[in-house]
């Protein structure tokens, strides 16, 4: 204790010296606290009046039907430092006539009490992420959960959300206006830390396509409820700009995109609803009208919480309450104001020109250490780094020490107990759209984003055509001889391969749809099997006008069997080639979730495919590994190049001499390792749909296991490939 007093003393006169006036700058432009009425008059922490813990009223109502007695809580009276903050440093201005009122939401009270979370290896010395937490939020309220990197801020939210996965162990309570229970579905909403949008949609249509995804009832109810969510961010301005944010599109602007992931999950009007760093990847001016939003929508009775790195002083302002955690410790519970309180009482007061979430940070944050380690030598102008002189792990165990026998603690633990003396209304679950809904309505909307997104099909279409009419142009004109059998079987597996390859283009596409069903199916939007119909059903018309243009146009430039029958069938088995293709590209895509990983991979296993049916079926092609073999029956360029050369050579003859004919299938068994049965054909044909239907189950179960991130082998890829989440 002497060395932490020493400590203590020494931060206590550094922070001193830093916030004196001499050593002040000029404050006229400086935005500190402001009072009431004195909007140009910076103050300073020492000008702020006593902290005093509010008092909390709770009304029991009796029930008049016989039922059981219900609470309601009244929200917490503001203090008269906080009323001042909020209405000196950004005040409401009146509403004007006409002006619309975003629609009143019937909070929840949530508490949490000796909450701790364990999962397995997450930390170096301890299992435990969280440790013995306390906490609650409001209705109407702003509750923050702020702390460094890895001190298990976003653990902690989805603690209390219920969304932790298998591998983490809760204990303690979590109470939902007083009643232990979980969070029903539509009662709260989830958004995360990065925002899966879809660029080629508009704000609206976006909002619209979710609200039909999340609630029953019939289409045209659902526009009152997309209005209200843009009403409710601030987004009347975008409400029919495309969100973009691809590479070739030019889409919303950060702060905008972040507020219609939030809108997003207003649509169900949840009591309860949990940000990720809401300020991520946001400018100043983004955070700050991102935090006047929120306060907005807290205004409405919503209980927000959410958790927060860093933040302006403008905007720290705003918040009602904060959580402050390191290493999974709870420093401090309470009004954000008390926070400044509490720190200059455990001998570590915020100097005037520094912002309390930058000095909290500061006091906490382990990896200052570093920093002075590699400061001890150095010199400045004012002499040595007195202000980074603090061992963090001190000034944690003082601020944890203090905060334990602070009348803020006891004042928690007493807020805990009258939040859950008497059970209030219970969260019921909202009801959900059917799966024949669900299905319709991402057939509808992946239909509308293949159609605009020109890299999705468009440009595959293209490049097919181009491919069709290049090899068709360079084996034009064969004939029906003899000879001609080896140069068509040499056009059909060069068209057959490089149109397989094409299918990388879609890569980028496919990708974004893959994440997009991961945020919609951890907040139970959508489903696998939901997913993969819709996904299927919008890609077969594209998928037949690729295999159909491109088809036609190589067909007739070879000069294939002008029958109409032999030409269908040359569709048919292409258009099941593709379809086999896009299961393959699914599958990779669901497995490694990366750009980069993604197609080099697909490009790997179409050139082994390839090279295994060229080896082994091609008679006058040099011999190929042994271990290729077996390659070549799973491959399918195998079943569909066999299935349109037996197309070709079926039921035709070639005149040898003058005496002596051999069928089609003879000259062509000479060139390419075929099935002598007449029925091959139709069998290559069932082979290549089982393949189709195989992949996509495929894809089913790892849209189960691999997305939701909880298989060992999608943990496993990810270690490999360095694609972790890093919070």
């Amino acid at each position: 204790m002497e060395e932490i007093q020493s400590q203590s003393d020494n931060y206590r006169s550094s922070s001193s010296s830093a916030s004196s006036p001499a050593s002040r700058v000029p404050s006229s432009n400086f935005f500190y606290l402001r009072k009431p009425g004195a909007l140009r008059q910076p103050i300073s922490f020492e000008d702020s009046p006593d902290w005093e813990e509010p008092d909390v009223e709770v009304r029991v109502e009796e029930s008049g039907g016989g039922g059981g007695d219900s609470i309601n809580t009244a929200t917490t009276p503001i203090s008269p430092s906080l009323s001042k903050l909020n209405s000196g440093s950004m005040p409401s201005p009146p509403l004007p006539e006409g002006a619309v009122v975003a629609r009143k939401i019937a909070g929840a009270t949530m508490v949490w009490k000796d909450l701790t979370v364990t999962i397995k290896g997450k930390r170096k010395y301890s299992d435990r992420v969280i440790k013995s937490s306390n906490g609650y939020a409001l209705p109407g309220t702003m509750t923050v959960i702020m702390g460094p990197g890895k001190s298990g801020k976003s653990t902690l939210l989805r603690a209390l959300a219920g969304r932790l996965d298998d591998s983490a162990k809760t204990y303690g309570e979590v109470f939902i206006n007083g009643a232990k229970s979980k969070l029903q579905y539509g009662s709260y909403g989830f958004v995360e830390r990065k925002n899966t949008l879809i660029g080629s949609l508009t704000v609206r249509e976006f909002l619209y396509y979710s609200a039909l995804l999340q609630l029953p009832g019939f289409f045209y109810q659902k526009k009152s409820v997309v209005e209200d969510a843009i009403l409710a961010m601030s987004l009347g301005d975008y409400a029919n700009k495309l969100i973009g944010g691809h590479c070739y599109m030019k889409g919303l602007p950060s702060g905008e995109r972040r507020r219609v992931s939030i809108a997003r999950e207003l649509v169900m009007r949840p009591q309860v609803l949990f940000i990720d760093e809401p300020l991520y990847q946001l400018d100043s001016v983004s955070a700050l009208l991102m935090m006047v939003t929120l306060k907005k929508l807290a205004s409405t009775g919503c209980t927000l919480i959410f958790t927060i790195y860093q933040s302006s002083t403008e905007v720290f302002g705003l918040y009602d309450r904060i959580c402050l955690l390191s290493n999974g410790n709870t420093l401090f519970f309470g009004e954000t104001l008390a926070c400044l309180q509490h720190f200059s009482n455990a001998g570590f007061p915020c100097p005037i020109m520094q912002s309390p979430s930058d000095h909290f940070l500061r006091a906490i944050n382990t990896d200052f250490d570093r920093i002075i380690a590699m400061c001890k030598t150095w010199q400045d102008d004012n002499g040595d780094f007195s202000s980074v002189n603090m061992d963090t792990a001190i000034a944690i165990r003082t601020l944890e020490e203090t905060y334990r026998s602070s009348a803020d603690a006891a004042a928690v633990e007493t807020m805990i107990l009258r939040l859950t003396e008497r059970e209030g209304p219970s969260l019921k679950s909202k009801g959900k759209a059917n799966s024949a809904t669900r299905i319709a309505v991402l057939t509808w909307r992946s239909l509308l984003i293949m159609s605009r997104e020109w890299k999705y099909y468009w440009l595959r279409l293209i490049l097919c055509m181009l491919l069709a009419l290049c090899v068709g142009t360079a084996f034009s004109g064969l004939g029906h001889s003899l000879s001609s059998v080896a140069t068509r079987v040499a056009a059909i597996f060069v068209f057959v391969s490089f149109a397989s390859l094409l299918s990388i283009v879609g890569v980028p596409a496919q990708l974004k749809e893959v994440k997009v069903y991961g945020c919609e199916d951890s907040n139970q939007h959508s489903g696998g099997l939901v997913f993969l119909t819709g996904q299927l059903f919008a890609s077969l018309p594209f998928l037949f006008l690729i295999s159909i243009s491109s088809s036609l146009v190589f067909y007739f430039l070879v000069g294939l069997r002008n029958d109409f029958s032999f030409m269908m069938y040359f569709v048919l088995n292409f258009f099941m080639c593709l379809l086999v293709n896009e299961g393959i590209v699914l599958v990779v895509a669901t497995i490694l979730q990366d750009m980069f990983w993604t197609i080099s991979t697909l490009m790997f296993i179409h050139v082994m495919m390839m090279l295994s049916a060229g080896y082994f079926r091609i008679r006058s092609a040099l011999p190929g590994p042994v271990w290729m073999y077996p390659i070549s029956y799973i491959s399918f360029h195998t079943y569909s190049i066999q299935g349109l050369l037996e197309n070709e050579y079926d039921g035709t003859s070639f005149a040898v001499g003058q005496v002596r004919t051999i069928s089609g299938y003879q000259a062509l068994h000479n060139v390419y390792d075929v099935s002598p049965d007449e029925n091959s054909k139709w069998k290559n044909l069932m082979i290549l749909s089982l393949m189709a239907f195989v992949y996509r189950f495929l894809v089913f179960l790892l849209l189960h296991f691999c997305v939701k991130k909880n298989s060992f082998l999608f943990r496993f890829v990810c270690c490999k490939i360095g694609m972790n989440d890093r919070r």
